[in-house]
Protein backbone atom coordinates (compact mmCIF):
# COMPACT_ATOMS: atom_id res chain seq x y z
CA UNK A 1 0.00 0.00 0.00
CA UNK A 2 1.27 3.42 -0.95
CA UNK A 3 -0.23 5.73 1.72
CA UNK A 4 0.55 9.15 0.07
CA UNK A 5 -1.69 8.26 -3.34
CA UNK A 6 -4.46 7.10 -1.61
CA UNK A 7 -4.30 9.70 1.21
CA UNK A 8 -4.23 12.03 -1.70
CA UNK A 9 -7.04 10.13 -3.52
CA UNK A 10 -9.56 10.22 -0.17
CA UNK A 11 -8.92 13.64 0.65
CA UNK A 12 -10.08 14.79 -3.01
CA UNK A 13 -12.95 12.70 -2.33
CA UNK A 14 -14.18 14.31 0.40
CA UNK A 15 -13.90 17.87 -1.07
CA UNK A 16 -15.90 16.66 -3.93
CA UNK A 17 -18.34 15.03 -2.05
CA UNK A 18 -18.95 17.83 0.55
CA UNK A 19 -18.95 20.75 -2.10
CA UNK A 20 -21.67 18.56 -4.38
CA UNK A 21 -23.87 17.65 -1.75
CA UNK A 22 -23.17 21.32 -0.09
CA UNK A 23 -24.35 22.78 -3.31
CA UNK A 24 -27.13 20.97 -4.28
CA UNK A 25 -29.06 19.68 -1.47
CA UNK A 26 -28.43 22.39 1.46
CA UNK A 27 -30.95 24.78 0.51
CA UNK A 28 -29.58 27.27 3.27
CA UNK A 29 -26.09 26.98 2.50
CA UNK A 30 -25.46 28.39 -0.71
CA UNK A 31 -23.16 27.12 -2.81
CA UNK A 32 -20.01 25.16 -1.51
CA UNK A 33 -16.52 26.56 -0.59
CA UNK A 34 -14.92 25.44 -3.99
CA UNK A 35 -18.16 26.44 -6.21
CA UNK A 36 -18.13 29.71 -4.37
CA UNK A 37 -15.05 30.45 -5.19
CA UNK A 38 -14.80 29.20 -8.86
CA UNK A 39 -18.35 31.36 -9.24
CA UNK A 40 -16.29 34.49 -8.22
CA UNK A 41 -13.21 34.10 -10.04
CA UNK A 42 -15.15 33.02 -12.92
CA UNK A 43 -17.53 36.22 -12.89
CA UNK A 44 -14.51 38.32 -12.23
CA UNK A 45 -12.44 37.11 -15.18
CA UNK A 46 -15.65 37.85 -17.60
CA UNK A 47 -15.74 41.34 -15.99
CA UNK A 48 -12.26 42.03 -17.03
CA UNK A 49 -12.86 40.99 -20.96
CA UNK A 50 -16.61 41.78 -20.99
CA UNK A 51 -17.54 45.67 -21.12
CA UNK A 52 -21.12 47.20 -20.20
CA UNK A 53 -23.46 45.57 -22.77
CA UNK A 54 -21.43 43.08 -24.03
CA UNK A 55 -22.62 40.32 -25.20
CA UNK A 56 -19.77 38.14 -23.31
CA UNK A 57 -21.35 38.56 -20.42
CA UNK A 58 -24.42 36.44 -20.88
CA UNK A 59 -21.65 33.57 -21.45
CA UNK A 60 -21.17 33.64 -17.53
CA UNK A 61 -23.95 31.85 -16.15
CA UNK A 62 -23.36 28.68 -18.49
CA UNK A 63 -19.71 29.21 -18.61
CA UNK A 64 -19.78 29.26 -14.81
CA UNK A 65 -22.30 26.14 -14.35
CA UNK A 66 -19.62 24.25 -16.76
CA UNK A 67 -17.13 24.87 -15.08
CA UNK A 68 -18.85 23.78 -11.56
CA UNK A 69 -19.41 20.34 -13.75
CA UNK A 70 -16.41 19.74 -14.95
CA UNK A 71 -14.50 20.39 -11.89
CA UNK A 72 -17.01 17.96 -9.77
CA UNK A 73 -16.05 14.91 -12.65
CA UNK A 74 -12.33 16.09 -12.74
CA UNK A 75 -11.96 15.89 -8.76
CA UNK A 76 -14.33 12.47 -8.57
CA UNK A 77 -12.51 10.88 -11.14
CA UNK A 78 -9.20 11.98 -10.10
CA UNK A 79 -9.84 10.85 -6.57
CA UNK A 80 -10.91 7.16 -7.34
CA UNK A 81 -8.00 7.24 -9.70
CA UNK A 82 -5.59 8.06 -7.27
CA UNK A 83 -7.56 5.58 -4.45
CA UNK A 84 -7.05 2.99 -6.85
CA UNK A 85 -3.12 4.21 -7.19
CA UNK A 86 -2.27 3.50 -3.36
CA UNK A 87 -1.83 -0.18 -4.38
CA UNK A 88 0.46 -1.78 -6.62
CA UNK A 89 -2.23 -4.62 -7.90
CA UNK A 90 -5.80 -3.37 -7.05
CA UNK A 91 -7.06 -4.60 -10.19
CA UNK A 92 -7.17 -7.64 -12.87
CA UNK A 93 -6.52 -7.99 -16.32
CA UNK A 94 -9.12 -10.26 -17.40
CA UNK A 95 -8.10 -10.12 -21.51
CA UNK A 96 -4.12 -9.40 -21.17
CA UNK A 97 -3.36 -10.36 -18.28
CA UNK A 98 -0.51 -7.92 -17.43
CA UNK A 99 0.27 -5.35 -15.33
CA UNK A 100 -1.97 -2.50 -14.60
CA UNK A 101 -0.71 0.78 -15.62
CA UNK A 102 -2.00 4.49 -14.64
CA UNK A 103 -3.49 5.07 -17.98
CA UNK A 104 -5.45 1.52 -16.77
CA UNK A 105 -6.50 2.60 -13.77
CA UNK A 106 -7.75 6.02 -14.83
CA UNK A 107 -10.15 3.97 -17.63
CA UNK A 108 -11.17 1.66 -14.93
CA UNK A 109 -12.15 4.32 -12.26
CA UNK A 110 -13.57 6.67 -15.07
CA UNK A 111 -15.87 4.00 -16.65
CA UNK A 112 -16.91 2.60 -12.97
CA UNK A 113 -17.91 5.95 -11.75
CA UNK A 114 -20.06 6.49 -14.71
CA UNK A 115 -21.72 3.24 -14.51
CA UNK A 116 -20.23 1.62 -17.94
CA UNK A 117 -19.03 -2.09 -16.85
CA UNK A 118 -16.85 -2.93 -19.66
CA UNK A 119 -15.44 -5.78 -17.84
CA UNK A 120 -12.00 -6.00 -19.26
CA UNK A 121 -10.63 -4.77 -15.66
CA UNK A 122 -12.10 -5.90 -12.92
CA UNK A 123 -11.26 -5.51 -9.31
CA UNK A 124 -9.49 -7.86 -6.62
CA UNK A 125 -10.85 -9.64 -3.84
CA UNK A 126 -11.71 -7.82 -0.73
CA UNK A 127 -11.91 -4.28 0.05
CA UNK A 128 -10.71 -3.37 -4.10
CA UNK A 129 -14.19 -4.94 -4.50
CA UNK A 130 -15.96 -2.68 -1.57
CA UNK A 131 -14.06 0.68 -3.29
CA UNK A 132 -15.46 -0.10 -6.81
CA UNK A 133 -19.21 -0.45 -5.09
CA UNK A 134 -18.45 3.05 -3.18
CA UNK A 135 -16.98 4.58 -6.49
CA UNK A 136 -20.35 3.46 -8.55
CA UNK A 137 -22.55 4.89 -5.90
CA UNK A 138 -20.46 7.81 -6.03
CA UNK A 139 -21.27 8.39 -9.92
CA UNK A 140 -24.68 7.46 -9.69
CA UNK A 141 -24.86 10.15 -6.87
CA UNK A 142 -23.03 12.71 -9.35
CA UNK A 143 -24.92 11.96 -12.01
CA UNK A 144 -28.46 12.74 -10.25
CA UNK A 145 -27.40 15.46 -8.39
CA UNK A 146 -26.06 17.23 -11.39
CA UNK A 147 -28.87 16.90 -13.11
CA UNK A 148 -31.42 17.15 -10.75
CA UNK A 149 -29.23 21.18 -9.66
CA UNK A 150 -28.65 21.60 -13.86
CA UNK A 151 -32.21 21.89 -14.58
CA UNK A 152 -33.09 23.33 -10.87
CA UNK A 153 -30.86 26.24 -11.76
CA UNK A 154 -32.38 26.92 -15.36
CA UNK A 155 -35.86 26.63 -14.34
CA UNK A 156 -34.84 29.36 -11.48
CA UNK A 157 -33.30 31.55 -14.56
CA UNK A 158 -36.52 31.55 -16.58
CA UNK A 159 -38.45 32.73 -13.00
CA UNK A 160 -35.85 35.54 -12.60
CA UNK A 161 -36.44 36.95 -15.77
CA UNK A 162 -40.12 36.32 -15.40
CA UNK A 163 -39.86 38.81 -12.23
CA UNK A 164 -38.11 41.51 -13.80
CA UNK A 165 -40.60 41.45 -16.58
CA UNK A 166 -43.46 41.95 -14.30
CA UNK A 167 -41.70 45.03 -12.89
CA UNK A 168 -40.60 46.42 -16.30
CA UNK A 169 -43.65 46.24 -17.58
CA UNK A 170 -45.25 48.21 -15.09
CA UNK A 171 -43.06 51.18 -15.80
CA UNK A 172 -39.11 52.34 -16.70
CA UNK A 173 -39.09 54.19 -14.07
CA UNK A 174 -40.44 54.81 -10.37
CA UNK A 175 -42.44 57.48 -10.89
CA UNK A 176 -44.32 56.64 -13.99
CA UNK A 177 -45.41 53.67 -12.11
CA UNK A 178 -46.88 55.73 -9.50
CA UNK A 179 -48.42 57.99 -12.47
CA UNK A 180 -49.69 55.45 -14.95
CA UNK A 181 -51.52 53.70 -11.91
CA UNK A 182 -52.84 57.00 -10.45
CA UNK A 183 -56.25 57.91 -11.09
CA UNK A 184 -57.28 60.77 -9.85
CA UNK A 185 -58.22 59.42 -6.31
CA UNK A 186 -56.24 56.70 -5.62
CA UNK A 187 -53.53 54.17 -7.00
CA UNK A 188 -55.87 51.98 -8.67
CA UNK A 189 -54.77 47.87 -8.81
CA UNK A 190 -51.33 49.24 -7.78
CA UNK A 191 -52.14 46.99 -4.59
CA UNK A 192 -52.69 44.00 -6.38
CA UNK A 193 -49.59 44.39 -8.49
CA UNK A 194 -47.28 44.69 -5.97
CA UNK A 195 -48.83 41.28 -4.22
CA UNK A 196 -47.70 39.83 -7.01
CA UNK A 197 -44.35 41.31 -7.31
CA UNK A 198 -43.79 40.54 -3.43
CA UNK A 199 -44.36 36.92 -4.06
CA UNK A 200 -42.16 36.76 -7.57
CA UNK A 201 -39.44 38.05 -5.57
CA UNK A 202 -39.69 36.02 -3.00
CA UNK A 203 -39.37 32.93 -4.75
CA UNK A 204 -36.68 34.69 -6.44
CA UNK A 205 -34.96 34.80 -3.21
CA UNK A 206 -35.30 31.35 -2.48
CA UNK A 207 -33.88 30.55 -5.20
CA UNK A 208 -30.74 32.74 -5.03
CA UNK A 209 -30.46 31.25 -1.50
CA UNK A 210 -30.53 27.86 -2.67
CA UNK A 211 -28.44 28.56 -5.94
CA UNK A 212 -26.46 31.64 -5.43
CA UNK A 213 -24.75 30.72 -9.28
CA UNK A 214 -27.91 32.74 -10.81
CA UNK A 215 -26.12 35.47 -9.66
CA UNK A 216 -23.92 35.35 -12.50
CA UNK A 217 -26.96 35.21 -15.05
CA UNK A 218 -26.61 37.95 -17.41
CA UNK A 219 -28.29 39.47 -20.06
CA UNK A 220 -27.69 42.60 -22.04
CA UNK A 221 -31.56 43.58 -21.97
CA UNK A 222 -31.89 45.71 -19.09
CA UNK A 223 -35.81 45.34 -18.62
CA UNK A 224 -35.09 41.58 -18.11
CA UNK A 225 -32.24 42.11 -15.36
CA UNK A 226 -33.61 40.95 -12.10
CA UNK A 227 -31.19 43.59 -10.29
CA UNK A 228 -32.40 46.07 -12.08
CA UNK A 229 -35.94 45.45 -11.11
CA UNK A 230 -35.80 45.06 -7.59
CA UNK A 231 -33.57 48.35 -7.54
CA UNK A 232 -36.59 49.89 -9.73
CA UNK A 233 -39.37 48.33 -7.42
CA UNK A 234 -37.69 49.80 -4.35
CA UNK A 235 -37.65 53.09 -5.52
CA UNK A 236 -40.98 52.83 -6.37
CA UNK A 237 -41.56 51.46 -3.08
CA UNK A 238 -39.44 54.45 -1.45
CA UNK A 239 -41.72 57.08 -3.30
CA UNK A 240 -44.86 55.30 -2.32
CA UNK A 241 -43.78 55.04 1.40
CA UNK A 242 -42.03 58.04 1.90
CA UNK A 243 -43.41 60.54 -0.62
CA UNK A 244 -47.22 60.12 -0.49
CA UNK A 245 -49.01 60.76 2.67
CA UNK A 246 -50.86 57.94 4.24
CA UNK A 247 -54.14 58.50 4.02
CA UNK A 248 -53.68 58.22 -0.27
CA UNK A 249 -51.20 55.74 -0.55
CA UNK A 250 -52.08 51.57 -0.31
CA UNK A 251 -52.39 49.45 2.59
CA UNK A 252 -49.09 49.97 4.45
CA UNK A 253 -49.40 46.35 5.16
CA UNK A 254 -49.04 45.58 1.29
CA UNK A 255 -46.01 48.39 1.28
CA UNK A 256 -44.19 47.01 4.17
CA UNK A 257 -44.54 43.76 2.68
CA UNK A 258 -42.91 44.53 -0.73
CA UNK A 259 -39.94 46.33 1.29
CA UNK A 260 -39.66 43.48 3.39
CA UNK A 261 -39.19 40.94 0.30
CA UNK A 262 -36.43 43.41 -0.98
CA UNK A 263 -34.51 43.50 2.16
CA UNK A 264 -34.78 39.99 2.01
CA UNK A 265 -33.52 39.31 -1.30
CA UNK A 266 -30.67 42.03 -0.39
CA UNK A 267 -29.58 39.38 2.74
CA UNK A 268 -28.40 36.65 -0.08
CA UNK A 269 -25.82 39.28 -1.53
CA UNK A 270 -23.37 38.02 0.74
CA UNK A 271 -23.17 34.68 -1.34
CA UNK A 272 -22.14 36.90 -4.36
CA UNK A 273 -18.91 38.62 -2.60
CA UNK A 274 -21.20 41.85 -2.62
CA UNK A 275 -19.88 44.90 -0.51
CA UNK A 276 -22.24 48.07 -0.10
CA UNK A 277 -21.05 50.88 -2.53
CA UNK A 278 -18.89 53.62 -1.68
CA UNK A 279 -22.24 56.17 -1.97
CA UNK A 280 -25.92 55.92 -2.39
CA UNK A 281 -27.85 55.94 -5.61
CA UNK A 282 -30.18 59.23 -6.79
CA UNK A 283 -32.37 59.75 -5.02
CA UNK A 284 -36.09 59.22 -6.66
CA UNK A 285 -37.61 62.16 -8.49
CA UNK A 286 -41.29 63.18 -6.89
CA UNK A 287 -41.58 66.43 -8.93
CA UNK A 288 -42.95 63.86 -11.52
CA UNK A 289 -46.03 63.11 -8.82
CA UNK A 290 -46.68 66.87 -8.09
CA UNK A 291 -46.89 66.93 -11.85
CA UNK A 292 -49.51 64.73 -12.67
CA UNK A 293 -51.18 65.57 -9.33
CA UNK A 294 -50.21 62.99 -7.20
CA UNK A 295 -50.71 64.61 -3.12
CA UNK A 296 -47.06 64.26 -1.80
CA UNK A 297 -45.12 65.42 1.24
CA UNK A 298 -42.94 68.07 1.62
CA UNK A 299 -39.61 67.90 0.55
CA UNK A 300 -38.05 68.49 3.75
CA UNK A 301 -39.83 65.69 5.22
CA UNK A 302 -39.28 63.18 2.26
CA UNK A 303 -35.26 63.86 1.67
CA UNK A 304 -34.65 63.19 5.49
CA UNK A 305 -36.58 59.69 4.77
CA UNK A 306 -34.56 59.05 2.08
CA UNK A 307 -31.45 60.16 3.95
CA UNK A 308 -32.21 57.25 6.76
CA UNK A 309 -32.10 54.60 4.07
CA UNK A 310 -28.69 55.45 2.71
CA UNK A 311 -26.90 51.86 4.02
CA UNK A 312 -29.81 49.83 2.21
CA UNK A 313 -29.25 52.42 -1.39
CA UNK A 314 -26.11 51.90 -1.19
CA UNK A 315 -26.12 48.05 -0.83
CA UNK A 316 -28.74 47.90 -3.65
CA UNK A 317 -26.11 50.78 -6.00
CA UNK A 318 -23.55 47.63 -5.14
CA UNK A 319 -26.20 45.01 -6.49
CA UNK A 320 -26.57 46.89 -9.80
CA UNK A 321 -23.11 47.74 -10.82
CA UNK A 322 -21.78 44.21 -9.44
CA UNK A 323 -24.25 43.14 -12.63
CA UNK A 324 -22.13 45.95 -14.74
CA UNK A 325 -25.15 48.48 -14.95
CA UNK A 326 -26.39 52.03 -14.18
CA UNK A 327 -28.71 52.79 -11.08
CA UNK A 328 -32.28 52.51 -13.40
CA UNK A 329 -32.85 56.75 -13.70
CA UNK A 330 -29.54 56.97 -15.01
CA UNK A 331 -29.94 54.45 -17.67
CA UNK A 332 -32.84 54.94 -18.82
CA UNK A 333 -32.30 58.87 -19.16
Amino acid sequence: MNPVPFGLGVLLLVAVVVDLLWTTLWVEGGAGPLTSQLMAVTWSGFRRVGDRGSRLLTLSGPVTLLIGLVTWIVLLWGGWTLVFAGAEYPLIDTIGGGPISWSDRVYYTGYTIFTLGNGDLVPRDGPWQIATTIATASGMLFVTLSVTYVLSVLDAVTQKRSFASSVSGLGSRSDEILRTSWNGDEFDGLELSLNALTSQLNTLTANHKAYPILHYFHTTQSDRAPVMSVALLDDTLTLLRFGVPERNRPSDTIVKNARASVDSYLGTLHEAFIQPADRSPPAPDIEPLRDADIPTVADAEFEASVADLQDRRRLLLALVESDVRQWPSTETT
